[in-house]
This record gives C-alpha cells, structure tokens and sequence, in this order.
C-alpha cells in the first residue's frame, strides 16, 4: 500500500490500524532497558527479537509499524554512553522494520504495511528536573534542535515512509521537533499527549507545569501535516483531548493510548486495560470521526489483533 492510497482511506470513511507498543513489547519480551536511555540502546542487541515484535503485530493486523526510535536522540543516547552509536542503532531500528514488512509480503501476502519513523522531544533523566525553567533542560535551543534535526534524517535515510511525532507535551520543543521534521520532506503525523488537570481540565502531559492541551494543538501549522492524533495518554483522557485537536485541526485524526505508567528505565505494567475494554473505546473514537486506531506503551500484539476488526 502506498501512503497515499493510505491517506485516501483516512481522509474517506475508512479505519486504519497502528502497531501496539515496541519498546514496552521489548521490555515484555526480556530485553535489557538501559538506566539512561530506555529502550534504544536495545535495538542492537536485540535486532531479531525487535524484528519478531514488528511481524508479530503485523500478524495482528496492522498496517502501520513504527520504529523503536521513541527516546532515541543523541540527547538521550549521550548520557548512556551510546552517543557514538547512534546511526547504528537507527539502521537496527529502521532495518528491523523494514525486515518484517518484507517478511510479510512474502509470508502472509501482505503488501499493505507502512514504516513509520518515531521522533520524540524526550530528554534524559539527568537534564529533565531543569524542564520548570528552560524548555530545553539547559542544553540550550541549537543542541537540542540539531540532535532533532539529526534524529530525524537518520529515519529519512533509514527508509521510513513518514515520521509520526510521538508525545508532543512541550509547545517550545514541539516547534523545534515539527521544524526538524518537516525539513526531511516526508509526510508527517503530529501525536500530542494529554492528562486531566485537577480542576477537569484537559492538560499537556507536561508534568511540571499546567498547559491547557489547546494551547500546544493551537501551534499546528494550517499546511504540513496529513493526521494528527492523541497518542502517550490514558484511554479516559484520550477523547475529550480528541475534541480539543479537532477544534485546531481539520484533517484524519488518530488514537494512540497507553496503559500502565512508566518509572525509568522499565514500563510498569499494572491495571493494563483489557483487549475489549480498548476496542470499546476505540469503537467510539471511530464513531466520532478517528482515522486510525492502535496502541503505544503497555498494550501488545493481543490488543492490535482485538482492534483489528474494527479496519475498513
């Protein structure tokens, strides 16, 4: 499938399927998280296995794998000692994709399935408590957005078919991210994360400051972007976050929720959501005009595999 027959079924009345979560999947599946950097010092040590959870979901049913590139800048690389690893462990990243996608042409007939390229904003542990005070942790705005702008090439040359921006919480960082993005030339998704505030609010996820969601959706550029979703935020906070982006966003939107918390370096898999209880939700989701459905930390092959019905 090409991306543009893709985006033809989003922008009509059909239902696209995402992936479930890698880096989470990895963890379930018994690959080492680093203290660090989380889940993408392991794309090179566990190639096979990461190729295996690709397939896996793709089996499942999704049309959509991204790559276990979420925290994976030189920002969080450095710190772990992998700073000078890093094009390997994006060739690990994109190379396991495209593997499985390849495998699942010639194993299951399967010719629709697209690479999506993960870029985040995340910063490592050892900067993140400076966040109340300097968007950019103290790295200052030129290194962080050149270790963007380098994260986000190496997924171009990697061979992505687009990059989804996954859990856009920060309006300063966000522009940087969205500039490093747009200027590889690839179609692009924006996925923003919500919470509840404790007045009811609908919050960024930022978690050192209250920012009303609508004033980070309200940057959205008018040209750029092909979908937008709400992707890093639990199922309860996910629809009423909906709501707000397409206020500011006139295009196919999509659902990206977790389930569990997460305390570094491990994803904390308690009180998961259960496969139907996700499929109601996304039932809804869809009911009100979502594109696309799937799921990012906590949830695995079995809650993909329960969505799959839903596509069209």
């Amino acid at each position: 499938m090409a991306y543009k027959d893709m985006l033809k079924r989003m922008t009509g009345s059909g239902v696209v399927l995402i992936d479930g979560g890698t880096g989470t999947e990895l963890e379930k599946r018994g690959a080492d998280m680093n203290d660090d950097a989380w889940c993408g010092p392991a794309n090179i040590s566990n190639r096979e296995m990461l190729e295996k959870v690709h397939l896996d979901y793709i089996r499942a049913g999704a049309e959509i794998i991204t790559t276990n590139t979420y925290a994976t800048t030189r920002l969080m690389l450095e710190p772990a000692g992998f700073g000078e690893r890093i094009e390997e462990i994006y060739q690990s990243a994109c190379g396991a994709a495209l593997s499985a996608r390849q495998r699942a042409k010639q194993e299951l007939g399967r010719s629709d399935v697209l690479v999506a390229g993960s870029l985040s904003h995340m910063v490592p542990k050892t900067v993140a408590r400076a966040e109340s005070t300097d968007p950019y942790s103290g790295l200052g705005r030129d290194k962080f957005c050149a270790a963007l702008h380098e994260a986000a090439a190496l997924l171009k040359d990697g061979g992505c078919d687009f990059i989804m921006l996954e859990m856009m919480y920060h309006p300063q960082r966000f522009e940087c991210v969205l500039e490093a993005a747009l200027a590889t030339g690839l179609p692009l998704w924006a996925g923003f994360s919500a919470r509840w505030g404790e007045n009811g609010e609908v919050l960024s996820f930022f978690q050192e400051e209250d920012i009303p969601l609508k004033e980070l959706t309200a940057l959205l550029p008018a040209e750029g972007i092909d979908a937008a979703g709400i992707m890093h935020s639990n199922v309860d906070v996910t629809g009423p976050a909906l709501d707000i982006l397409r206020r500011y966003f006139g295009g196919p939107l999509y659902a990206y929720p977790d389930s569990g918390f997460f305390r570094m370096p491990n994803w904390q898999f308690e009180d998961i959501i259960s496969s139907s209880d996700l499929t109601a939700y996304a039932t809804d989701w869809i009911a009100d005009g979502v594109s696309a459905v799937g799921g990012c930390c906590g949830l695995s092959v079995e809650h993909i595999e329960a969505l799959s019905p839903l596509k069209r």
